[in-house]
C-alpha cells in the first residue's frame, strides 16, 4: 500500500495555484462588473477589425505575398534573437564565431535581395 502523505504538498501546491488563477481570472471581471457602466447600443455590439467595420466574408482567402512578409518578418526577427547573444559572447568565440555570423548574415543578405527582386516586399 502506497503512503499518500507523499502527496499532499503537490494537492497543496495544485489547491493554491487554482485560486490564484481563479483569482487572477475572476477579480477583474467582477471589478468591471462592480464598476462599469453598462449601456450597450448597436455600435458597441457591432464587429469591427482594425477600427473599421468588417467588409467581407471572414473566410475569404488572403493573398499569399500577407504571408510571405509574415513569414519574412519572421526570419528577420529570429536573426535579430540569434545576434544578441552573438555580440555578448563574441570574446570567447572569437574569429570562428564572428566568420560564422558573418557567413548567416551574408545568407540572410542573399535572401533578402531575392525576395526583395521577386517583388514580395512590394504591396499593392
Amino acid at each position: 500500500m502506497t503512503d499518500l502523505s507523499q502527496y499532499l504538498p503537490i494537492l497543496i501546491f495544485l489547491v493554491i495555484a487554482l485560486l490564484l488563477s481563479a483569482v487572477i481570472v475572476f477579480l477583474p471581471i467582477g471589478v468591471a462588473h462592480l464598476t462599469g457602466t453598462h449601456q450597450p447600443n448597436a455600435d458597441k455590439n457591432s464587429e469591427y477589425e482594425c477600427g473599421f467595420p468588417a467588409f467581407e466574408d471572414p473566410r475569404s482567402q488572403f493573398d499569399v505575398r500577407f504571408y510571405l512578409v509574415a513569414i519574412l518578418f519572421i526570419v528577420f526577427d529570429l536573426e535579430a534573437a540569434f545576434l544578441f547573444p552573438w555580440a555578448v559572447s563574441l570574446d570567447m568565440t572569437g574569429w570562428a564565431g564572428w566568420t560564422t555570423m558573418m557567413i548567416f548574415l551574408g545568407e540572410l543578405a542573399i535572401g533578402l535581395a531575392y525576395a526583395w527582386k521577386k517583388g514580395a516586399l512590394d504591396w499593392e
